[in-house]
């Protein structure tokens, strides 16, 4: 029998200011990005000395709702493709039932800090391909950008473009083609094992959508939204029945993302492409660093390497929260900054051709 009242740590009103701001900042990454803004909630919940499990449990709870919100925003500018986030929705609920019996396995086995490893670790591995990949990819893009090159469709989706499976061909809107539902199934459920394991399906699923079926980054970032809405329902019914769910931090959390969700899903229509894939890979690396400077302390506490002294410890976990409050402060930075001269582009534009209408009248 788990003992459930550990889980849950105690608050206090610095704690719950600190997780209102965790969420909003979240719940602007997340309207803006679509990948529900969790690899910057699950770990700010864990710098605060909250369970790896309690973090993901609670951060998928309060990820349904917010993804809801987000989704029907974005689907009013037309970025979201139902159908597809309904198909991949459907594997990743394979994948986040699985990814959660892993992580309860490991909880039991291992304990707090055998969960915490396992949190961390996929935090780091995933962040670090992932990260790289799309900052650079980032690059690529803004620098055909400035040629005024389109988007282009990379070899691997055109070759799944070109596979034509009888019986299993689909049209989906945001790709402008038909393909095989047979090879969104491994990504649906990999995009669900991620998000039961760190509450972050979409650095799957949203890559996924954009390199390997071929849709264009703001409608694979808002369809994301469906399929973390989808994956929410279930992962974190599967979590509450298990007790792993602290509906405090949850609520928390929601309410400031609430906010912020709606803010990030406005910014998207200001920015290009590339400016989403620099936000979601700058944040990546540096909640990246944060994580892993915390390794150490949960192999030092399972036995697997010499303990370290408790100012060592101490001294990780205050810069792993700096960092983290860092990435935060540089991700709401970011997208603020863009959605402000957006803002300002646009009136600039208005103006113009309200002074053109009077000089020709």
């Amino acid at each position: 029998m788990i003992e459930v009242t550990t889980n849950f740590v105690d608050l206090n009103w610095m704690n719950v200011m600190y997780l209102f701001f965790v969420g909003l900042v979240g719940g602007l990454v997340s309207g803006f990005i679509g990948s529900g803004g969790a690899f910057v909630l699950t770990p700010g919940m864990m710098s605060m000395g909250v369970p790896g499990l309690v973090a993901v449990a609670s951060n998928m709870c309060h990820k349904f709702p917010k993804a809801l919100v987000g989704a029907i925003k974005r689907a009013k500018f037309g970025q979201v493709d139902v159908k597809l986030g309904i198909v991949m929705g459907a594997s990743a609920e394979a994948g986040v039932l699985f990814g959660a019996h892993i992580q309860e396995y490991i909880k039991k086995t291992f304990g707090d800090a055998g969960s915490n490893l396992y949190v961390s670790m996929a935090f780091v591995v995933v962040l670090g391909i992932v990260g790289t990949y799309v900052l650079l990819d980032a690059m690529k893009t803004k620098n055909n950008d400035k040629l005024n090159k389109p988007e282009g469709t990379t070899k691997i989706a055109k070759w799944i473009q070109s596979i034509h499976i009888p019986g299993t061909m689909v049209y989906f809107r945001s790709l402008n083609a038909k393909i095989s539902v047979l090879f969104t199934i491994p990504l649906g459920f990999a995009t669900g094992m991620l998000a039961a394991t760190i509450a972050v399906g979409g650095f799957i699923g949203v890559p996924a959508m954009m390199y390997v079926l071929g849709a264009p980054a703001i409608m694979a970032s808002a369809t994301e939204l469906v399929i973390a809405f989808v994956m929410g329902l279930v992962g974190s019914f599967k979590y509450a029945m298990s007790g792993f769910v602290d509906i405090r931090l949850a609520m928390i959390i929601l309410a400031g993302s609430l906010f912020g969700v709606q803010l990030g899903a406005i910014g998207t229509t200001y920015v290009k492409d590339y400016m989403i894939k620099i936000v979601m890979g700058v944040i990546m690396l540096i909640v990246l660093v944060s994580r892993g400077l915390m390794v150490p302390v949960y192999l030092g506490q399972l036995g697997i390497i010499s303990p370290l002294s408790g100012a060592t410890v101490t001294t990780l976990k205050t810069v792993s929260f700096a960092i983290m409050v860092t990435a935060l402060v540089v991700g709401a930075g970011i997208i603020c900054t863009a959605l402000f001269k957006g803002l300002r582009a646009e009136r600039k534009t208005q103006k113009i051709v309200a002074t053109s209408s009077v000089a020709v009248k």
